[in-house]
């Protein structure tokens, strides 16, 4: 993988306008797109995406959708796109969840081996479709501990990876589970869908991110995870056997900076931020902040509005 601009090479971002927007827009045959907080919030899409995917794809641009979340499966996300009434295909969407069985996948993980899920159906659905066994996942989410005197917590000395991702049905459970697996069970190995801090899990406000998750179990274990999801490049990877297309030739266009637009530099691509997310402008511009994407924007429907018709 060719690295992009390092952090501090970056220089300072430039906002999009109709003076910069189509020598950006000339240079790029592939637009990848962060989801939440881009596209949408929750489960409401941000104003003028619909036009803006239209307008690129009318002009021969290819839209690729790179997520962390894990929630969900690229099936899934299709889904969701629909719903939305945006025509995406599942070969558009890269998601952490199929990120995490891929990386299993290309790495030879033993299928006789089995895999525990501190995350939601997106990973079990992914690892499913790879030809792996999942264990845990919601279901688990619904299991009480006891604490008591000669309590033996039990756990399968054949899971040989925890997958750890976006999970609102965490419990205590759960945290010993993974963690007895990764200490105990030789070789098992700790896999993060991304470390993300908070995600826009409605329209109206943040909530807890992957982050959290990970951190309890790096506490409790006192090992660092193997990352699959933004800004780690092993995604990149797949994009380029299926797409074909140089980084050079890509834009990165997120909402965060120590995810999207990382990942964009680290791979080589063109960046785009948009401060229609997480990270606001006084935080882009702040001078501690030292990642600087090429371009910042309010939301992607400027692309649409700054080319015009």
């Amino acid at each position: 993988m060719t690295n992009g601009k390092s952090n501090g090479e970056a220089g300072t971002s430039q906002a999009l306008s109709s003076q910069n927007v189509k020598a950006l827009f000339d240079s790029v045959e592939a637009f990848l797109f962060d989801c939440d907080g881009v596209i949408w919030k929750g489960d409401k899409l941000i104003e003028g995406v619909p036009e803006t995917l239209e307008m690129l794809r009318s002009k021969g641009k290819k839209l690729v959708f790179v997520t962390n979340n894990s929630t969900k499966s690229r099936k899934q996300y299709a889904q969701k796109f629909q719903s939305l009434g945006l025509a995406v295909s599942e070969d558009e969407i890269f998601s952490s969840s199929y990120a995490a069985a891929m990386f299993l996948k290309t790495n030879d993980f033993p299928p006789e081996k089995k895999v525990y899920v501190i995350g939601e159906e997106g990973i079990l659905e992914e690892l499913e479709l790879a030809g792996f066994t999942g264990l845990g996942g919601p279901e688990d989410g619904k299991k009480k501990v006891e604490l008591k005197p000669n309590c033996l917590f039990e756990h399968d000395k054949s899971v040989g990876a925890v997958v750890v991702g976006l999970d609102q049905y965490i419990n205590y459970y759960k945290l010993q589970y993974g963690t007895l697996c990764i200490r105990e069970n030789p070789g098992c190995l700790f896999i993060a869908t991304n470390r993300d801090a908070v995600g826009h899990m409605t329209d109206l406000q943040e909530w807890p991110g992957a982050g959290c998750m990970v951190a309890a179990i790096c506490g409790s274990t006192q090992k660092e995870p193997i990352v699959v999801g933004k800004p780690s490049t092993f995604m990149m990877e797949f994009l380029l056997q299926r797409f074909q297309i140089s980084t050079s030739k890509m834009c990165m266009v997120g909402d965060r900076l120590d995810t999207d637009i990382l990942f964009g530099q680290n791979s080589g691509c063109k960046t785009l931020l948009v401060l229609s997310g997480v990270t606001t402008q006084s935080v882009l511009q702040d001078p501690s902040n030292n990642i600087q994407p090429d371009y910042y924007t309010s939301s992607i429907s400027d692309i649409f509005e700054l080319l015009g018709p």
